[in-house]
């Protein structure tokens, strides 16, 4: 087990002594170097991959083909641990708990030395995230453009690559109505603005895809609230990010993450289905797809896997926010996936489809506000990815195997002749499927066979 030093302990805002890791050849962390693949390593060694080989085939392409695993920015280096009911507990050595520039370039150097020793080729921000806000949008502007310089440095050296970017607008207090759907026209040109400048760095450091997340799109009272209004100018929004997209020339997928609540009381985003109706409302279907988190989906009163499941469907699935939550608690925890059913469940889709890129498996999560010690960073995400390695094998075996695939087709075999089939391509009418049950009388239901199909799922874990 590889020993780290310094760790993160205890609370307070910053180390004081941050100034040391402004070298170019600071080391943060040190004592770890990049995390191996080793099978045999014992139970209680959490720091190599017992399972994720990324050159290890599997089903046609490699382990990092189908996974295309990314760590996001915010929760890894910028989260503290603190939460509605405690003070920050994450104080990370590099970080003087400042909103400096200087602080700034820590935290992104950092995270480039955890990408390249985790063994990852993607990474995803928020554009408040890795550069502070100025006093006026030019400052921001220039703070974003300098932090952007350093970003495309750290790429080109490490080879790591941007799965997306995102802005965030829902932090400032001038989103605290929203943007896109803020009942003010000067907070929606800020917005607007704002995508505008974060699009125009994420085409430079060649973002694969480009994320909206409407956290603060929504009401918490209908009584001050005209829902079409709000949704037509979201729509409005939408349809401008994607004129300014092609007028760019930026190539990368437009995402839209589906959340039903939290910090709104109603986001008007709330699941797979009701994004992909909005986007068919407005015509705006082809130039979206949807980054799902599968804890926004437990939120919405779903399985952990509905979300992925229905937009892939409809063709709508673009990436996926690797991600679990406690239903129990019923808020978002943000926590990393290790439940090997739950993932399986993932990659089913994923290989169904033929694979997520240009998306990936952004690990949208935090660790505990408990999880204190830097190792935890790493261990958090090898678990993850193990899991990934391990739900990716099982997903192969079922798909080579067709045991559902003949189950489900047998289900559904009478939409394959007769008046099913005409049922199916849209050949009948009421009237000839009255006639239909005048012949035929009563139909026979078969059974449903649920336990059967949980037991065979169950028999591949």
């Amino acid at each position: 087990m590889s020993s780290f030093a310094p760790e993160s302990k205890g609370t307070g805002s910053g180390g004081s002594d941050a100034s040391v890791y402004d070298a170019d050849d600071a080391e943060f962390f040190p004592g770890v170097k990049k995390i191996a693949v080793d099978p045999s390593a014992g139970r209680d060694n959490t720091l190599v991959f017992k399972h994720y080989n990324p050159s290890e085939k599997v089903h046609g392409r490699t382990m990092e083909e189908w996974l295309r695993f990314s760590v996001c920015f915010w929760h890894t280096f910028r989260g503290t641990g603190a939460d509605p009911f405690g003070f920050p507990t994450l104080v990370r050595p590099w970080d003087d708990g400042s909103n400096s520039m200087a602080n700034a370039r820590r935290r992104l150097r950092a995270a480039f030395e955890f990408f390249t020793k985790l063994g990852v080729k993607y990474w995803t921000f928020h554009d408040r995230d890795i550069s502070p806000e100025g006093a006026t949008l030019e400052e921001t502007n220039r703070n974003l453009d300098e932090i952007a310089d350093l970003a495309l440095k750290l790429q080109q050296t490490t080879g790591v690559k941007l799965l997306w970017a995102t802005s965030n607008l829902f932090a400032h207090p001038r989103y605290m109505n929203g943007a896109a759907s803020s009942p003010e026209a000067h907070v929606f040109a800020y917005g607007a603005a704002q995508v505008k400048k974060c699009m125009e760095v994420a085409k430079r450091l060649g973002a694969e895809n480009f994320v909206f997340w409407g956290g603060r799109e929504g009401y918490h009272t209908l009584l001050n609230t005209d829902i079409r209004k709000e949704q037509n100018h979201m729509a409005e929004f939408f349809r401008m990010a994607a004129a300014y997209k092609k007028k760019i020339g930026f190539t990368g997928t437009l995402l839209i993450e589906p959340k039903p609540k939290e910090p709104s009381k109603h986001q008007y985003d709330y699941d797979a289905m009701t994004v992909i109706a909005f986007l068919r409302t407005y015509g705006l279907e082809n130039e979206y797809k949807l980054n799902i988190e599968p804890n926004h989906t437990t939120l919405a009163g779903h399985g952990f896997e509905h979300d992925v499941v229905m937009s892939s469907a409809f063709g709508m699935l673009g990436s996926v926010d690797s991600n679990t939550g406690s239903p129990d608690l019923g808020w978002d925890t943000d926590q990393f996936p290790m439940d090997l059913k739950n993932c399986t469940q993932i990659m089913r889709v994923i290989l169904d489809q033929g694979g997520l890129a240009p998306g990936g498996l952004n690990f949208d999560c935090k660790v505990r506000r408990e999880s204190t010690a830097l190792q935890d960073m790493f261990t958090a995400h090898i678990g993850a990815m193990d899991t990934f390695a391990r739900a990716l094998k099982v997903a192969a075996t079922i798909a080579e195997e067709k045991l559902f695939t003949k189950h489900i087709e047998d289900r559904y075999s009478s939409y394959s002749t007769g008046i099913g089939l005409k049922i199916d391509t849209g050949a009948t009418s009421f009237e000839e499927l009255e006639q239909y049950i005048l012949a035929h009388g009563e139909a026979n239901v078969n059974s449903g066979r649920q336990e059967h199909y949980e037991s065979m799922f169950n028999n591949y874990m």
